[in-house]
């Protein structure tokens, strides 16, 4: 019995192997006859080519899609380095600016500084100022380890822009010339005009957008105008005489003919001060 399936096996084996050397041996000759159409070829074909594209097409979307979101990525992360880059260009300007405005306000305190012949000038930084009291007054990083008084003239430009009025250890509280509260002590100052002749007198106000000192209680006749230089005077013994104020830009007259109004331009920057010079008397 066993001998028998064993006999059936081996004729399995070779009818198998006959027909797959039959296949071989037709497949060849069809495709060697040229007159012939190849129509199992043919059918063979269109299945490969059909299962081809069923396969194909699903990856090639893929493959597209993840190139797409590739490069869309690698888009988003340039944006990224460029907006980077513009900040970081925009911070460089910023302090760029900062630096040469600082470097000319050093400057113009340095002139300032060597112009004080008389005077011992201390360089201090403006360390506040209260949006309140923008045009009133402003504190300093400097006070009495500096050798800082109450009462000594503050300047900044080209010319005076306050005295301090409070003194601690390491700062100072300055009341500038602008400001024309109540309580402020009022600058006493005087125009010499071409002449030689003076008009004494006191700032009364200031014109926050005309950048504008206002002198008044002016009791004089004597004629000034456009362009005169207008100093301390020295009068009340609070401010030193002879420090620059400003320049009269303009003036108005009353009905006799007085001088009641005068408007000076001053010589240093009220509204933005970063560094300023206080004179010690030397």
């Amino acid at each position: 019995m066993h001998r028998f399936f064993s006999n059936r096996r081996l004729v399995i084996i070779a009818v198998g192997i006959i027909t797959c050397l039959g296949l071989l041996t037709l497949s060849v000759t069809v495709r060697n006859r040229r007159t012939t159409p190849p129509i199992i070829q043919q059918f063979g074909n269109d299945v490969a080519g059909f299962a081809d594209r069923v396969v194909s097409v699903p990856v090639g979307g893929v493959g597209a899609g993840v190139n797409s979101i590739s490069q869309l990525l690698s888009t988003y992360d340039e944006n990224q380095k460029l907006k980077q880059q513009v900040d970081q260009m925009a911070q460089d300007k910023v302090r760029l600016q900062t630096t040469e405005n600082e470097n000319k306000e050093l400057r113009s305190e340095a002139k300032l500084n060597n112009s004080l012949i008389d005077y011992q000038p201390i360089t201090a930084g403006v360390i506040a100022r209260t949006p309140s009291a923008w045009q009133n007054q402003l504190v300093i990083g400097k006070g009495k380890t500096s050798g800082i008084k109450k009462n000594m003239p503050v300047l900044a430009g080209k010319g005076l822009i306050g005295r301090v009025i409070e003194v601690n250890q390491t700062n100072s509280k300055v009341e500038l010339i602008s400001d024309d509260t109540d309580t402020a002590n009022r600058f006493a100052i005087q125009v010499t005009n071409a002449g030689g002749e003076t008009v004494n007198g006191i700032v009364t106000g200031y014109d926050k957008d005309k950048n504008l000192l206002e002198m008044g209680q002016i009791t004089t006749k004597v004629a000034i105008k456009k362009g005169d230089k207008v100093t301390t005077s020295g009068l009340g013994g609070v401010t030193p005489k002879g420090l620059f104020v400003g320049t009269i830009v303009s003036t108005s007259s009353d009905d006799y003919g007085l001088a009641n109004k005068v408007y000076i331009k001053p010589a240093g920057n009220l509204g933005t001060v970063n560094v300023v010079t206080v004179a010690a008397k030397q």
